[in-house]
C-alpha cells in the first residue's frame, strides 16, 4: 500500500487550495456556543477548522501528517492574524499523537484512501478529552452521488458503529448527538447533490457519577 505521508503530501502540492478554506458547518454550528478552551483538530488540513477556532477564542493545536497541508495552514494562520494561537504539529496519528488534554477534540471526515488506523485513532482521540471536553467526530455516512464507483462500494461506518468502536463508558461520558444528518452540496463540477454526514458529539464529565462512591 501507498506511504501515507506520500500521498497526502502529493495530494496538497498543487499550486491552488485543496479545499475552501471555511470552517466544517457542523464544527461551526456545535461549537459556536462553547466556551473557547484548548482544541485540538486531527487532521486539519489547508487549516480552515483550526483558523476558526482560533479567531474564536481557542487556544489550537492543529496536525496533520503532510508537511505541504501545514505550510499552506500556518501561511493562512499568519494572513489571519492567529498564528500565536495556534501551533502546529505533523504527526502520522497511525503511529504518534499530540500530548495533553483538550477540551474540544475534533475529528472532522478523518477518512483515508491509504493506511489509516482508525479505530485505535479514534480512542486515543477519546483518551486525550480533559473533564468536561467534548469529542466531535463527522464522517461520511455515504460516498457522494458523483463518486466513482469504487467508492460507492465502500462500506461508511455509521455513527452507532463508530460510537461502538470508542468503547466510552457512559458513567463518564454524555452522549449529546449521535445522528445522520443531510446537507445540500455541489460537485466538482457544478453538480447539486446531497450528502450525507455522521455526527457523533460526546461530553466527559466534569466527575465520574462513581466518584463520590
Amino acid at each position: 500500500m501507498r506511504d501515507a505521508r506520500e500521498f497526502w503530501d502529493e495530494f496538497y502540492s498543487g499550486d491552488h487550495s485543496v479545499w475552501s478554506g471555511r470552517a466544517n458547518a457542523h464544527l461551526a454550528e456545535i461549537t459556536g456556543g462553547l466556551s473557547p478552551g484548548r482544541a485540538l483538530d486531527l487532521g486539519c488540513g489547508e487549516g480552515g477548522d483550526a483558523l476558526w477556532l482560533a479567531e474564536n477564542g481557542w487556544q489550537v493545536v492543529a496536525v496533520d501528517i503532510s508537511n505541504n497541508a501545514l505550510a499552506r495552514a500556518a501561511t493562512a494562520a499568519q494572513q489571519a492574524g492567529v498564528t500565536a494561537q495556534i501551533r502546529f504539529e505533523r504527526h502520522d496519528l497511525s503511529t504518534s499523537f499530540p500530548a495533553g488534554r483538550f477540551d474540544l477534540v475534533s475529528a472532522q471526515f478523518l477518512h483515508s484512501p491509504v493506511q489509516l488506523d482508525r479505530e485505535p485513532l479514534l480512542r486515543r482521540a477519546a483518551e486525550a478529552v480533559a473533564a468536561d471536553g467534548r469529542l466531535l467526530i463527522v464522517d461520511h455516512g455515504a460516498a457522494p452521488p458523483w463518486a466513482g464507483e469504487h467508492a460507492r462500494e465502500h462500506h461508511f461506518a455509521t455513527a452507532d458503529e463508530v460510537l461502538a468502536v470508542l468503547s466510552i463508558d457512559e458513567a463518564e461520558w454524555e452522549l449529546v448527538r449521535i445522528e445522520a444528518v443531510q446537507r445540500a452540496a455541489t460537485g466538482p463540477d457544478g453538480q447539486p447533490g446531497t450528502l450525507l454526514d455522521n455526527i457523533i458529539l460526546l461530553h466527559r464529565r466534569a466527575q465520574s457519577p462513581h466518584a463520590a462512591l
